[in-house]
């Protein structure tokens, strides 16, 4: 978890580097934004690196002389706060999913990624090796990437003998699942990507 020490750093450094684009973006110099803003060069270099804090007033300033909206130096702070998303080992969520009833664990990998859904990303476990199961056919395309064990998986009319590190992707609108497993506990890391038009 991030800290708030670290947090201010990272602020500071996302600050200078969103005031330096900016100057850049307007073809100025350190010394053109110090004349306009009345903050010395050396301190537009300091804030520009990320090397100190400065105060509103400050920011203000600086904003006004490159032509940016101060909101806009925080706003976009937030949002690539919320861009990046870490899930320890062991701590992704358990979802029900379409065979949990047949002894699939699922867990989540990845959640509130904003207003649109492009993937779903899980971490299956099997480990009985009497388990049957169905053929699953939803909307998307599937990518799975076996971690641990081996299994045969069905595609549509196609077994595919699956050992560790081996990677299948399809349209998982064709009828598939696991055919039989061979060797367990079986892990496998399993990503759903949707168009738009499957949200």
């Amino acid at each position: 978890m991030t800290d708030k020490r670290s947090q201010k750093q990272n602020l500071d450094i996302h600050v200078g580097l969103a005031l330096k684009r900016a100057r850049l973006n307007e073809g100025l110099r350190v010394n053109d934004v110090a004349k306009v803003s009345g903050i010395s060069q050396g301190m537009v270099s300091k804030i520009e690196n990320g090397n100190t804090s400065a105060s509103l007033e400050t920011l203000s300033k600086l904003c006004q002389a490159v032509g940016l909206p101060l909101s806009r130096l925080f706003s976009s702070f937030e949002q690539s706060q919320n861009d990046v998303q870490f899930i320890k080992a062991g701590t992704g969520m358990e979802v029900a999913g379409r065979g949990t009833d047949k002894g699939h664990k699922y867990h989540l990998l990845s959640y509130h990624r904003g207003r649109k859904k492009n993937y779903d990303p899980f971490l299956i476990t099997m480990d009985d090796l009497s388990e049957t199961f169905p053929l699953f056919s939803h909307p998307g395309e599937e990518m799975i990437y076996l971690l641990e064990g081996k299994l045969d998986y069905r595609y549509g009319d196609q077994i595919f003998e699956m050992d560790p590190g081996d990677c299948l992707s399809f349209s998982a609108e064709t009828p598939h699942g696991p055919e039989k497993l061979n060797q367990v506990p079986i892990k496998m890391l399993s990503i759903i990507n949707y168009s738009d038009d499957e949200q």
